[in-house]
This record gives structure tokens, C-alpha cells and sequence, in this order.
């Protein structure tokens, strides 16, 4: 086995991993707040993007400012589909609320296709070209600078939910609902929070996710590869989200690279249906939540 190869491909896995983890992170902090599994995470991701593609290709504002503004803009759309769609569903069957976030996605194709057609296209360049060398392996340079832009991220999102008081508020609601009301913690307004900061995490992932691979209404299947990693994770673990998100970038591009690219999603399912044959909970859920 060429092991320098093996390495290269292994580095490239790891960054894909990392900007996974970031968006498994979005999805678990929407689930713990509110116990709501959102299938529109990846088309969430993709609006984003394409809020970015107007500011920094169709506007021609410098990317400094496209930025910012897409990622605010993907924060505030979370904010309203929660408050829109979302919220009103509280208290309604699971199953309802799911279908609820699957119409969604099917709302954001729809309205991505026909405000920028359904054309592939590609995001202005804004990360660095310099090759990225650790030893004698090459790092693809959007790919690199992608993962420690996504780690950077997470370790925020960390501090700030251990740190601060909104952290304290939104762990304290998803451990006890009825505790943190008797608290005097506004729960209706953490529910809103956590949609935000879970949209924040999908609007950077989605911008960097299309400046490396290209932008398209159907950006959005990437989602599956995320419920993937949060069902293997556990539901309701920051560290199963930060742990699968690595484990299943990393076994998607072995799979990819070593048997072809059509074995990609059968190497992840097929490592979920194992995972969850002996631990049906996820490897870091707790034993009460609820398989769909």
C-alpha cells in the first residue's frame, strides 16, 4: 500500500469530517433545545450558499462582506422557520413536526430554483491557494483551510454553550423544559436561539461546502450523510456529533477513493446499521431517546 497516498486521501477525509461535525453540531444543538430532528439541514446549508453567490458574484461586494452577510442571513432564516413553522407544531406528534422540516427542504429547492434557476454554479474565490503541505502530504487548499475555519467555529460554539449565560439557558432547557420555566428562563426564546445558532453552523458549513464542490438547488442531499452521523452519534451528544462527523468524513472518502465513488453513501449506511444493531441509541445517545 502507498501509505503517502493513503495519508493524502486520509487528511482529505478528516477535512470533509470537519465541516460534517459542524453541521452535525447545528443539528444536535435544534434537537436538544427542542426535540426537533430538522431534515432541512441541508437545504438550509444550500440557501445560505446561495445568499453568498448573490452578494459576492451577482452584487460583486467583496467577500469579506458577502460572508458575514450570508451567514447572518442563513442565522435569521432559522430563526423564522422556527418561529413560522416550527414552533406552532410544539406539542403535535413527532412524526407530524418531521414532515413539517421535509416540506421545508422541499420549499427551499423550489424557491432556490426558481430565484437562481436550478443551473449548477460556482462561488467566487475567497479561501486561500497556497498548497498545504504536514510533512510530505499535500492538503488540498480549500479543503484545509475549510476544516480549520469549521474548527475554529465549533471551538466557539463550545466556549460559548459552556461559558455563557444564553450556554447555560440552553443546556438548562434541554435537560429540563419544565425546570428552566421554573426557572424563569424564556424557553420560547431559547427555541429560537437554538434554531439560529443551529442555521449559523449550516449557513458557514454550506458557503465552504460549495466553494470547494459547486453550488446547486441539490446541494441539500448532503443532509443524509448528517443524520447519518447524528443517529450514529447519538441524537441528543455534541461529542457523538463532533465524533461521527471525523469518523464518517473520513470513511466516505476511503470508501470513495479506494472501491469508487458509488460505494460512498453504502459504506456510511452500512456502518450505521452495524452501529446501530448493537447500540441502537447511538454511540454517545442517551437510552431515552426515540428512534423514528
Amino acid at each position: 500500500m502507498d501509505w503517502l497516498f493513503f495519508g493524502e486521501v486520509s487528511l482529505a477525509g478528516l477535512a470533509t469530517g470537519g465541516l460534517y461535525a459542524l453541521i452535525a453540531l447545528g443539528f444536535v444543538i435544534i434537537y436538544k433545545a427542542t426535540r426537533v430532528i430538522n431534515f432541512a439541514v441541508g437545504e438550509m446549508m444550500m440557501f445560505s450558499a446561495y445568499l453568498f453567490l448573490t452578494f459576492a458574484g451577482i452584487l460583486d461586494w467583496p467577500w469579506y462582506v458577502s460572508l458575514p452577510l450570508a451567514v447572518i442571513g442563513g442565522s435569521l432564516l432559522g430563526g423564522v422557520i422556527e418561529r413560522v413553522a416550527i414552533r406552532p407544531m410544539l406539542g403535535e406528534n413527532p412524526i407530524s413536526v418531521v414532515m413539517v422540516t421535509v416540506g421545508i427542504a422541499s420549499v427551499l429547492i423550489g424557491l432556490a430554483e426558481m430565484l437562481w434557476t436550478a443551473d449548477p454554479q460556482l462561488l467566487p474565490d475567497f479561501l486561500p491557494r497556497e498548497p498545504i503541505m504536514i510533512g510530505e502530504m499535500f492538503v488540498a487548499p480549500k479543503s484545509g483551510w475549510a476544516f480549520v475555519i469549521a474548527a475554529c467555529v465549533i471551538a466557539v460554539y463550545l466556549l460559548y454553550f459552556r461559558f455563557s449565560r444564553g450556554g447555560v439557558a440552553l443546556r438548562a432547557t434541554a435537560s429540563d423544559q419544565a425546570a428552566a420555566y421554573s426557572m424563569g428562563i424564556a424557553v420560547p426564546k431559547v427555541f429560537s436561539a437554538a434554531w439560529m445558532a443551529g442555521a449559523f453552523a449550516a449557513a458557514i458549513s454550506g458557503i465552504l461546502v460549495a466553494a470547494s464542490g459547486g453550488l446547486s438547488p441539490q446541494m441539500g442531499v448532503v443532509g443524509l450523510s448528517i443524520l447519518v452521523i447524528v443517529i450514529l452519534g447519538g441524537l441528543d451528544s455534541i461529542l457523538g456529533a463532533l465524533i461521527g462527523g471525523l469518523f464518517v468524513g473520513w470513511i466516505e472518502t476511503i470508501a470513495g477513493t479506494y472501491l469508487g465513488g458509488e460505494y460512498r453513501q453504502l459504506a456510511t449506511f452500512s456502518l450505521l446499521a452495524a452501529i446501530l444493531i448493537v447500540r441502537p441509541y447511538g454511540l454517545f445517545g442517551t437510552r431515552e431517546i426515540e428512534r423514528l
